[in-house]
């Protein structure tokens, strides 16, 4: 299965560079088709990351040992609880979970806002695949989920995608398991509200971008990302107020408030 999550990011990395390029060459020479294509491809790439997302969880209820991912972040006597909750609790899953929200914000105002505002829609589209396609980029290149676990000949381990020279896959029994610190219940929904305020202000961000280009400057954008904005900001808002709770909870993280980086990266957004 790790082979199929893998091929589905590559497929949406693919798909997300033909969306771009299809959104604003219909744009330039006003060919709708092209703009419709580029619009689905904003629902194929949406459609794999999900895909990708669904094996990884998985793998991970399933503690698939034979992915580095799965390794380090479950054990046998972890919960499902905060098995589910690996899934964003390191760096490339936590990279596939902002994908994950992130494409299921641009899909639900690709249609909700499709028939409204034609001169923007489609550099909005490609704003949105292109911040999908960096994404993708950082999975595939840099914190890939899907990296298989070796046995180097040296008798340490390695994740990667293909087999380093000399290596076997690694046949372990148990991972290592969450971080002690983050095998909280504020786990499971603390970063889930934070990420869905952090990414939901793309919308905002891509309007915002569409109307310098087309020039279109007016106040209808402005009103056509009123609830965009807002419903990400109530998120942001749930994850600052449980974020301060889980602080007083956790030795070392300073109590209700620190004004830390960590803090700070909710806080500026949400004023």
């Amino acid at each position: 299965m790790a082979d199929l999550g893998l091929l589905s990011l590559v497929i949406a990395f693919v798909v997300a560079l033909f969306g771009i390029a299809a959104n604003l060459i219909g744009a330039h020479q006003k060919r709708h088709a092209l703009v419709v294509a580029g619009r689905n491809a904003l629902y194929v790439v949406s459609g794999f990351v999900a895909l990708a997302s669904l094996i990884l969880i998985i793998s991970l209820l399933r503690r698939d040992y034979s992915l580095a991912y799965v390794a380090n972040v479950v054990s046998n006597d972890q919960s499902v609880f905060f098995n589910i909750a690996a899934f964003w609790g390191g760096q490339a899953g936590s990279l596939l979970f902002w994908t994950l929200i992130l494409s299921g914000y641009a899909t639900a105002v690709t249609i909700g806002q499709w028939k409204h505002q034609p001169i923007l829609r489609p550099y909005v589209t490609a704003v949105l695949l292109a911040v999908q396609l960096f994404f993708l980029t950082v999975l595939l290149f840099a914190a890939n989920a899907f990296n298989r676990l070796w046995l180097m000949p040296d008798g340490t381990t390695l994740g990667a995608t293909f087999a380093p020279a000399g290596a076997v896959p690694a046949m372990i029994s148990d991972g290592s398991g969450l971080n002690p610190l983050l095998q909280n219940y504020w786990m499971v929904i603390h970063p889930v509200m934070l990420y869905l305020g952090w990414i939901g202000l793309i919308i905002p961000f891509a309007f915002a971008v569409a109307a310098l280009v087309t020039r279109q400057l007016g106040n209808g954008w402005i009103r056509a990302i009123r609830r965009w904005t807002l419903v990400p900001w109530m998120f942001l808002t749930a994850g600052i107020l449980m974020g301060s709770q889980w602080a007083y909870v956790e030795l070392g993280w300073g109590g209700y408030w620190a004004w830390d980086p960590v803090e700070n990266a909710s806080f500026l957004p949400w004023l």
